[in-house]
């Protein structure tokens, strides 16, 4: 069986309070968990669950304060700064609710940054598949500016597609769209981890969530449940517990 490309065995965080006086308020409390090759895993729950410091933290973005967290086998802990962003660079793809395209860059351009950024060739061929693969064909030319929302989200996914990353990591990847670019965008992160990467996934949207192989729901940042293969129905009613669970 091969090995989890990303886990955490007992991850916390904490954040300084305002006042030195004060303790440090506690986001993450004691989380393990393990995605393998070709899973893709959906990260719900109520507002300030931890859902995206918990992605940040399994991506190398941020340092928790305890436990550990492996990338494609690494401790992270154990790498210096430069290592942890050559990993991200080499292994790693990023799907932000902002979509963090350069905008002075074509289409085209800003997917094929990263391999540039990476000395590593693509050619564009490349490029060109994985601007087809999402709709994009006709628009490799226009810088950022001149595509909608729906557009420049595709557009990242098309830079994720084009580099085949090991790892996905989403963060709200559908928060600034309409439904239905929001469930292109979607379908084409299932089509990722159908592909073989593996995709974490932070979303509000209980159906998105459920298109993924596992969904946790956090509370109080801990893993609250864990859904195998969950109905739309079946993640409201565990976010809806969750959230009935913080206000007892």
């Amino acid at each position: 069986m091969n090995p989890p490309l990303v886990a955490a065995d007992s991850l916390a965080t904490s954040f300084p309070s305002r006042s030195r006086k004060e303790p440090s308020v506690p986001v993450l409390c004691g989380i393990s968990l393990a995605v393998m090759p070709g899973e893709m895993v959906s990260i719900v729950g109520p507002s300030g669950s931890g859902k995206s410091t918990l992605l940040y933290c399994l991506s190398g973005l941020e340092s928790p304060t305890s436990g550990m967290v492996t990338l494609m086998g690494q401790d992270l802990a154990s790498l210096r700064r430069p290592r942890v962003a050559a990993l991200r660079r080499d292994h790693v793809g990023f799907v932000f609710q902002q979509f963090n395209l350069v905008p002075s860059l074509s289409a085209r351009e800003n997917v094929a940054l990263p391999a540039r950024l990476a000395r590593r060739p693509l050619d564009a061929a490349a490029v060109t598949a994985a601007l087809a693969s999402v709709g994009l064909s006709e628009h490799g030319r226009k810088r950022p500016g001149e595509l909608s929302g729906g557009q420049q989200q595709r557009v990242a996914i098309a830079r994720v597609l084009a580099h085949r990353p090991d790892v996905v990591f989403a963060d709200e990847p559908t928060g600034s769209l309409d439904t239905s670019n929001g469930a292109e965008v979607l379908a084409l992160l299932r089509s990722a981890a159908a592909a073989g990467s593996t995709v974490v996934l932070v979303t509000h949207d209980l159906e998105a969530a459920a298109l993924a192989d596992r969904v946790l729901v956090l509370r109080d940042g801990s893993i609250h449940t864990e859904l195998h293969s969950p109905t739309p129905d079946a993640v409201l009613g565990a976010v809806r517990s969750a959230g009935s669970a913080l206000t007892r």
